[in-house]
């Protein structure tokens, strides 16, 4: 089943089926007579939805911004009036809705592969009832992969994009979701903080791993703290390096 879903299909694929989807909606859209305004806004929204295909930040962003400027250079072609200016800040409205500008700083959206962290509690084991926060959730992938690897755990999401948290909680309802800045939260409370974050955000990671009690865990999948002794690391299926690091942290 899950080699139907586009996110796993090989690029640009994912890319040319959202693009197809918003332009599809477009002609419906036309045929019905909506107005400019939704027959540009709801395609445009489609393809940043299906934009969480893309497993880059600009293979996302060419998914979002695919319809709105083929169709831009289409306008002559189609004998269609040209969209009034305004509307071309709809797509751009959308993908900073899902992209918050300050969440550009970390990683705007790197799922975690479904089987990333089935190997994690031979190496970190938890009892029941263990508290674990996916720092920076996005749209539920991690959260998902969490719950297959501690099932009795209870687990929390932190995501700043609001649109994102509730696609996260509404495809996690077992965990707790909310909107808060990762960097802000305090992880002393949790006995497993997950990152999938980029390496540029990982110095704030070191910084924040000092708050974890003694004991818990700090786990980040693809990118190493640098600066911190790592307790384990192994190999996903995937050819991904999860990296652990367990309180007090080792600084090299």
């Amino acid at each position: 089943m899950r080699k139907l879903f586009p996110g796993t299909w090989p690029w640009p694929l994912p890319a040319l089926l959202a693009w197809a989807l918003a332009w599809a909606l477009f002609r419906w859209l036309l045929g019905q007579g909506a107005a400019a305004v939704l027959a540009l806004g709801l395609p445009s929204a489609l393809g940043v939805l299906l934009s969480l295909w893309g497993h880059s930040w600009w293979r996302r962003l060419l998914i979002g911004l695919g319809f709105p400027l083929s169709l831009a250079l289409s306008l002559p072609a189609l004998g269609l009036a040209a969209v009034p200016a305004w509307g071309w800040l709809l797509p751009l409205a959308l993908l900073l809705l899902i992209y918050p500008i300050n969440a550009w700083r970390d990683a705007p959206l790197f799922p975690t592969p479904a089987d990333a962290l089935l190997e994690l509690p031979s190496h970190a084991p938890l009892a029941a009832g263990a508290r674990i926060l996916d720092a920076g959730c996005g749209a539920g992938a991690g959260l998902r992969a969490l719950h297959q690897a501690y099932p009795q755990a209870q687990l929390f999401g932190l995501e700043w994009s609001w649109p994102l948290r509730a696609v996260s909680a509404l495809r996690c309802p077992w965990a707790r979701v909310r909107r808060e800045d990762i960097w802000i939260a305090d992880w002393s409370q949790y006995d497993m903080v997950y990152l999938f974050q980029r390496p540029e955000s990982m110095t704030r990671a070191v910084v924040k791993a000092s708050e974890l009690a003694p004991g818990a865990w700090m786990v980040s999948l693809d990118f190493p703290a640098t600066h911190l002794r790592a307790t384990a690391q192994y190999h996903t299926p995937g050819g991904k390096m999860v990296w652990l690091y367990r309180a007090p942290v080792s600084v090299l």
